[in-house]
């Protein structure tokens, strides 16, 4: 820790922590973010813009990198910042297209709504504690005060408004619903930005920033706030996932699902559970985003699974990579993603039983959508315009080594990630519960494959594409209504105002020209000029003519004047007698 600032008697120091919590996020962060690099150089190869992507890529890990080791609030919320910035330069790096241009922008703003939760949070937990470090040398940081609660602010204590605010800042950044608007259109940017943002980095920020202060969140009461919003979440997005055709967006919809599981692990199971599965996530998710990728870029850039089918002879590796994605996803029984959500459903279903069937019912979902994708993409006969291929081996490799850790992540390492991580034990497991979860896997598998086996996929109408998961549960037309036409009055409201402000700034400026000019013409003129300058001359005039008129050159004249002084001369000695 480092001397920062000064406020008062206040230090803002500048420091970095390394604790068990801390070390899986890096370790996490720069394993999966190198093999995206490595994907990227491939992927991106092509690009005149290479540099620059890199650059931002670059940023992007640094900022992320420093929200996982800030030892402050500050820290925190300045690299929080920088990963803001940077998914917005990458978001929208392909800026010629408008699609691009307007996904960034709309990450940028709805993003700051929750930044501005947060950085209020973080200046009345500076108000009330005095200082914005997590842990002190005189165990007086934020995490290590257990009096939050007997301090009241705005009628609640304090660890609940605070813990409150800072879940607004991780709504906005993990795509939770009802700020999760901006993720899926974050797909408009290249495929290594969307696993970065989707996997490893940026979602991963606001789950880990619950993880990170949950002690403010227990002391404050706010878990089962955050397990409700987790659970509703994934059930939503879930939905939403059945009416979506773009490759990309289907597995965007799917993060918003799985972020929304990590909450409800955080809620209901504590810090341990709910960073399993944001790891195990991590890489499986980014082996889905890349497998994605190279699947775009064998079929030439297209996007929309309608027109795929028909890529497992073609794309061999990108094919088994992208199954060994989904089975994680979909909790298949001995993959890492089925041990970490099975720690989830029973945690919920030992704390809060209404969650767990709504995560079970997510789950379900999950299977369901991603066997629909699957069956759309790989078997049958291709429906594209041109031959797909497979990609090069610098794509595929990092595909291959994220398999083996989407595969087996989760057995080996479930036992010491679980123990090493901040918060509850593992929980015992009830066979009721393990059941539901190995059924909930193999279900919605069987029930995808029965329901788009021997279809006519991208011909026939989708039975499960239904209108409202199609438009997103209208989501977007929701905001454009409300927050759209009440920013559009707001905006003609400041125009009008601004218009009048310059209309009395014209007038003011008018009135005091018209002033300035009957100053200039009565004052000048006719005050200074008649009365002061010319007037003045007028009588100095007049004065020196009454003074030179007895000065004529005649004798006589002279000698009476003469006369004259001589007797007021001799009457002024006379009188002073």
């Amino acid at each position: 820790t480092i001397p920062w600032l000064a406020i008062g008697g206040t230090a803002i120091n500048f420091g970095f922590v390394l604790n068990p919590l801390t070390g899986a996020m890096v370790a996490m962060v720069t394993f999966v973010g190198s093999l995206i690099f490595i994907y990227s150089a491939g992927y991106m190869s092509h690009d005149k813009r290479m540099a620059r992507f890199f650059c931002y890529l670059s940023l992007f890990a640094t900022g992320m990198l420093g929200v996982v080791l800030a030892n402050s609030l500050i820290l925190f919320f300045m690299c929080w910042e920088v990963v803001g910035v940077a998914s917005y330069l990458l978001i929208s790096f392909w800026n010629h297209k408008p699609e691009a241009a307007a996904a960034g922008k709309k990450a940028f703003i709805v993003t700051r709504i929750g930044d501005m939760g947060f950085f209020i949070g973080i200046l009345l937990a500076f108000k009330v504690t005095g200082t914005l470090d997590f842990y002190t040398e005189a165990e007086n940081g934020i995490l290590q005060q257990d009096d939050l609660n007997s301090q009241m602010a705005f009628g609640f204590s304090a660890a609940t408004v605070i813990s409150f605010l800072l879940f607004v800042g991780a709504v906005g950044k993990s795509g939770q619903i009802p700020l999760h608007v901006w993720l899926p259109d974050a797909m408009e940017g290249p495929t290594p930005v969307s696993a970065l943002i989707h996997a490893a980095t940026m979602v991963a920020a606001g789950v880990f920033l619950v993880a990170r202060t949950f002690p403010l969140f227990e002391a404050g009461g706010m878990l089962p706030l955050v397990a409700w919003v987790g659970a509703i979440t994934a059930l939503v997005a879930a939905f939403i996932a059945l009416g979506q055709y773009d490759l990309k967006r289907i597995l965007a919809y799917s993060t918003v699902s799985q972020l929304g599981l990590m909450m409800v692990g955080i809620g209901v199971a504590g810090v341990s559970v709910g960073m399993f599965h944001l790891l195990t996530h991590a890489f499986f998710k980014a082996l889905l985003f890349l497998g994605a990728g190279s699947i775009i870029h064998g079929c030439h850039d297209e996007q929309d699974i309608r027109k795929m089918g028909g890529l497992a002879k073609p794309m061999p590796l990108t094919t088994i990579a992208y199954l060994c994605g989904t089975l994680a996803l979909v909790a298949f029984p001995f993959t890492s993603g089925f041990f970490s959500k099975d720690e989830i459903l029973a945690g919920a279903w030992a704390t809060n039983p209404p969650v767990f069937w709504i995560a079970a019912a997510a789950s379900l979902l999950t299977a369901v959508y991603m066997t629909r994708q699957c069956m759309y993409v790989f078997p049958g006969a291709h429906r594209g315009e041109h031959a797909p291929h497979e990609s090069p081996k610098i794509m595929t490799v990092p595909l291959l080594i994220l398999s083996v850790f989407a595969l087996g992540l989760g057995a080996l390492a479930k036992g010491d990630i679980l123990k090493l991580l901040p918060g509850n034990p593992v929980l015992p497991h009830p066979g009721t519960v393990v059941a539901i979860s190995i059924a909930v896997a193999l279900g919605g598998i069987a029930l995808g494959f029965m329901i788009y086996r021997g279809r006519a996929l991208g011909q026939a109408a989708d039975p499960l594409a239904l209108k409202p998961f199609e438009r997103k549960f209208w989501f977007d037309e929701i905001y454009e209504a409300t927050v759209g036409r009440l920013w559009t009055l707001f905006t003609i409201i400041s125009e009008q105002l601004n218009a009048l402000l310059l209309f009395i700034r014209d007038l003011a400026v008018e009135v005091a020209s018209r002033i300035g000019t009957g100053f200039a013409i009565g004052g000048d003129r006719k005050l200074i000029d008649s009365l002061a300058f010319d007037g003045m001359c007028a009588r100095l005039r007049c004065a020196g003519r009454t003074v030179t008129r007895p000065q004529n050159g005649f004798l006589p004249g002279y000698l009476r004047l003469i006369a004259l002084g001589a007797v007021l001369l001799t009457a002024l000695v006379l009188w002073a007698k």
